[in-house]
């Protein structure tokens, strides 16, 4: 019989109790960081589902970074705005 391989979704969720010991290491508003970026890998399960990688931390990562580049651009965009405004 084959290998059961798990939904993305678990996985995911099994990622953020691994990183349970590390996320009670860190100070009270970096916890809230590290909740924050799990929920934008959350963005992208879908995504994840497809690309059925080996190492699902890698998508999980490059999920988190799509969301960093998403936010940057829209950052970016206001920033110009508002430099050419009189």
């Amino acid at each position: 019989m084959g290998r059961t391989v798990l939904p993305f979704s678990q996985v995911l969720e099994q990622e953020v109790q691994e990183w349970r010991k590390f996320r009670r290491g860190l100070r009270k508003e970096d916890q809230q960081f590290l909740d924050r970026l799990f929920e934008k890998a959350r963005l992208h399960v879908q995504a994840g589902v497809y690309a059925s990688r080996p190492w699902p931390f890698e998508t999980i990562l490059i999920s988190i970074l799509i969301e960093h580049e998403k936010t940057l651009a829209e950052l970016r965009e206001r920033l110009r705005s508002l430099e050419e405004k009189p």
